[in-house]
């Protein structure tokens, strides 16, 4: 196929690579423009525009699309049968949805109509999901609303983060891009409208989704650690300095602590959660904080913290 493929994020560069490698004809990648980034503001373009520029393939960066007269003539001259959509991170304008023959094909990070929005692998492992997938469809006027095409299931592991989730999910998803433009082509593969019933949604994250809220349970804490990697990660306070949780687990304590409360046992520091829907025998109601940062100062151990901030059983985080 003759295919236009519109991606920004390393999520969508398996998916590039495949499609070439597959022998499909791409002239044309599309990404979002080069910007600043990190603490020096140096200029920083996309894994995209990087993958696309390694394959030889010509690069466009539109700053807007919708009216945009010039890029539009540019995707109607090249006439492409289809425009491929991963983590683009624009909303598709109708005339590029009407364009090419076979619509617009998006690959879509979780198992559709969950988790719609801009952060879905963010969000089905804050939400404790033990499975999720991805999803190919056809793109539409909505939010992730179009018909499905094909789906493939991929378990969360009990210790995934977003980290080590995305490239998994990104593998798989390259494959399921492969075979839905086979089926396509051939007439196997078949729109399948949504149940907008059973969506959920997955809102672009925010600094404060990742503060430590000891009123949930620990394992949704632990879960919502595992789901911002790297950002905005899991944070707190402690004695009024930001205190930021890279590493934790859950554990049983001895002695109920109260949401907040710390307990430190020889070299070992502990913070109590509320019991939440997984209370009674067994229930893990504290997290055991393996690996923290206090604000301005380096990564340390949870020994290292205590031998050098002398925190006391008693004290409590979040204020």
């Amino acid at each position: 196929m003759l295919l236009v493929f519109c991606g920004t994020p390393r999520f969508a560069v398996p998916t590039l690579e495949k499609l070439v490698s597959a022998g499909h004809s791409v002239p044309l990648v599309v990404t979002q423009p080069d910007r600043p980034r990190g603490r020096g503001m140096e200029v920083a373009v996309s894994p995209v525009k990087e993958a696309a520029l390694r394959l030889g393939i010509a690069v466009l960066q539109p700053g807007a699309i919708k009216n945009n007269a010039e890029f539009r003539d540019q995707l109607v001259a090249i006439r492409p049968d289809a425009i491929i959509v991963v983590g683009y991170g624009r909303i598709i304008p109708q005339w590029m949805i009407d364009l090419p023959r076979l619509g617009n094909v998006n690959l879509h990070a979780s198992l559709l109509p969950k988790y719609r929005g801009a952060a879905p692998i963010q969000w089905a492992i804050a939400s404790g999901e033990s499975v999720t997938g991805v999803t190919t469809m056809r793109i539409d006027a909505g939010l992730d609303t179009g018909d499905i095409l094909l789906q493939r299931e991929v378990a969360i592991g009990p210790e995934d983060t977003a980290e080590t989730l995305g490239p998994k999910l990104a593998s798989t998803g390259a494959d399921l891009m492969i075979e839905t433009l086979r089926g396509i082509e051939t007439g196997q593969v078949r729109p399948t409208p949504q149940d907008h019933a059973r969506a959920t949604l997955a809102p672009i994250l925010k600094k404060e989704d990742g503060r430590m809220d000891f009123s949930r349970s620990a394992t949704d804490l632990f879960n919502r650690l595992r789901g911002f990697q790297p950002w905005p990660g899991a944070f707190t306070i402690f004695k009024g300095k930001a205190l930021q949780v890279h590493r934790a687990q859950l554990w049983q304590h001895t002695v109920r602590l109260t949401p907040g409360e710390v307990a430190v046992e020889g070299t070992r520091l502990f913070v109590g959660c509320a019991a939440g829907s997984d209370k009674g025998k067994g229930a893990d109601t504290a997290l055991e904080l393996i690996e923290i940062q206090l604000e301005g100062k380096r990564r340390m151990t949870g020994q290292e913290f205590i031998n050098g901030y002398r925190p006391k059983s008693g004290d409590h985080l979040g204020q």
